[in-house]
């Protein structure tokens, strides 16, 4: 009995051992993926943070791993974001009435952190919840439409920039920085393939996601065009004139530029696993 015991233990021994040999050949290296899902902004146009009017978002990634727990991202996003007054329960917004659309085209770099350790194609580590933090730079171009037509906002300086009757107001970038924060979670469905699905919110350094930041400036830009009606920039620096009568007043706060505009994402993908296997050392 005691000879059997003894036989029994030395096989678990041994298969423990083959079995940590196996998790030390393998190597992770990274992945190559792909998700979808949608975007949403918040700032100016929707202060109090409502998920109602979510939109398309697309991406690609690589991500080099270091060791079981620790890697690198490099990731591509296109957002399309957007938000009008029209949606707020507030009355005083819903009588501003701007509203703005954006295609967004963001690269970033990540630190993600693995909360397990993940061993695609092992069945006891082939998931793993992860954080990220990073930084990113993204473009940006808000636009509207006026009688069916779409205008670009940047250009027109609809809080006076640009104007030499506010020499301190310049135009805006249409580029800006970004700090991602991701909580993800991902499933290995085999050793080559994984699901995924994360959020990742992002703070930038713009006010002008939505082209709302400062004060009204009604004197900025002529009213009307050469053929005496109201020119564009007039009719899109203040569009209360099409909820009642117009509340532009100069000086008057359009915007909240104490606090920036960001925007987040939800989406789910698939990546596919870089590896190899490393001899083992005697």
């Amino acid at each position: 009995m005691v000879k059997k015991i003894s036989s029994l233990f030395i096989i678990m021994l041994l298969a423990g051992a083959a079995q940590s040999q196996m998790y030390e050949s393998f190597v992770h290296q990274g992945e190559l993926g792909a998700s979808i899902g949608f975007g949403h902004y918040f700032g100016d146009l929707n202060p109090d943070g409502r998920i109602n009017k979510p939109k398309f978002a697309a991406g690609l990634f690589y991500q080099k791993q270091f060791n079981n727990y620790v890697g690198v991202k490099i990731s591509g996003n296109y957002l399309f974001l957007g938000y009008s007054d029209v949606y707020s329960q507030n009355p005083v917004q819903r009588r501003r009435n701007l509203s703005f659309n954006s295609n967004v085209w963001e690269m970033s770099v990540s630190g993600i952190f693995n909360f397990f350790k993940f061993y695609p194609g092992f069945s006891e580590y082939r998931y793993t919840p992860y954080v990220g933090l990073g930084v990113g730079i993204f473009s940006y171009d808000p636009y509207t439409y006026l009688a069916g037509q779409k205008i670009f906002l940047r250009p027109l300086g609809t809080e006076g920039q640009g104007s030499p009757l506010y020499p301190n107001l310049k135009p805006y970038s249409n580029t800006a920085m970004c700090i991602p924060l991701t909580l993800g979670f991902k499933y290995a469905l085999n050793q080559q393939m994984n699901l995924f699905a994360e959020v990742s919110y992002r703070f930038t350094t713009t006010d002008y996601l939505d082209d709302v930041s400062g004060n009204y400036a009604p004197d900025a830009f002529p009213a009307t065009d050469a053929s005496g009606n109201p020119s564009t920039w007039y009719l899109l620096q203040d569009r209360s004139y099409e909820t009642g009568t117009p509340i532009g007043i100069k000086g008057r706060q359009r915007g909240t530029s104490t606090q920036k505009d960001s925007y987040a994402s939800f989406q789910v993908g698939v990546s596919f696993n870089l590896q190899s296997y490393r001899c083992p050392t005697h």
